[in-house]
């Protein structure tokens, strides 16, 4: 099993980089932030952005793999946000993972550039776009042809060029975050991973039945797709965004919650960077306490 942890975007850099190096010197094998323009109850407080600071991320570390959790189609498009990636990819020596999610309905980031509320078939529809064309960009490597051009519903590009070769080939990895059938359909045709987070809200005991149901959907729909289902990465996130779930509220928890995910085939687990107050409120200590426990789950799992 590997083991991730989120940072959010809300230090000072001179903050922040104690944190991305500190992630990296406890063994973590991947580090993500947020990629919002402004999220849920931290939305009024210093928020950075996501680009800049996977950059500074990837200066300040040597191994760690680095990542979006998750970006989305929200705000982005396609073309210039593939070039930003490519870059932080060539920098980080092809460290970078895309993760990438279909984005909420109903939050700053789907209403700050004043577009129309969408459906969830447009939703979905914008999503499978968006996917499938940072895809074909990502894998673009001849700066001497006539490009990549691109015409759907949702986003166009004409005669688009990359940074060059992939620093990681065919492309960078890409963990999408999926629940519903047509999003499980996607992973399992297009990803390197599949991210989860539960059902929002949940009781504990309901949100890990649902993730063993989600977990056995997704393994039926690999298998149909005629992928090996081996080689495709199941990313959970342990936390919860109302508290009723922390994985470094203990350690104990935290072997809980490792050795469930572990139970239900998932590589990868994804915790988040303890913050003085609020959400993911803990203490800072307690990763320290699990560090010497990362390398014993990954050789036993």
């Amino acid at each position: 099993m590997r083991f991730g942890i989120v940072i959010l975007p809300e230090y000072p850099w001179s903050e922040a980089q104690r944190l991305w190096r500190k992630a990296e010197d406890l063994g973590f094998d991947h580090a993500w932030t947020y990629d919002h323009l402004a999220w849920g109850e931290l939305a009024s407080g210093p928020w950075g952005a996501t680009v800049p600071t996977l950059t500074a991320a990837a200066t300040v570390t040597s191994t760690i793999r680095l990542g979006t959790f998750v970006t989305s189609p929200n705000f982005r498009h396609p073309v210039p946000f593939a070039k930003d990636l490519a870059t932080i990819d060539d920098i980080s020596g092809g460290r970078f993972i895309l993760g990438i999610g279909s984005g909420a309905a109903h939050s700053f980031d789907s209403a700050v550039l004043g577009e129309p509320e969408l459906t969830p078939r447009e939703r979905h529809a914008r999503y499978v776009e968006f996917v499938e064309l940072l895809d074909r960009l990502l894998r673009f490597e001849d700066p001497g042809s006539g490009g990549i051009s691109y015409s759907g519903d949702w986003y166009q590009a004409v005669k688009a060029r990359m940074v060059g070769a992939p620093a990681k080939h065919p492309r960078m990895p890409f963990a999408i975050a999926a629940s519903g059938p047509q999003g499980l359909e996607l992973a399992a045709r297009i990803g390197d991973a599949w991210t989860t987070i539960g059902a929002w809200g949940s009781s504990p005991d309901e949100w890990w039945r649902g993730i063993a149901d989600l977990s056995a959907r997704f393994d039926d729909i690999v298998e149909r797709s005629g992928r090996d289902p081996q080689s495709v990465e199941r990313h959970l996130s342990l936390d919860s965004g109302d508290g009723s779930r922390f994985a470094l509220a203990s350690v104990s928890a935290f072997e809980d919650m490792t050795g469930k995910a572990a139970e239900l085939g998932f590589t990868d687990v994804i915790l988040h960077w303890p913050r003085a107050e609020g959400v993911y409120a803990g203490d800072e200590r307690m990763l320290d306490e699990v560090a010497p426990l990362l390398a014993r789950h990954r050789d036993r799992m």
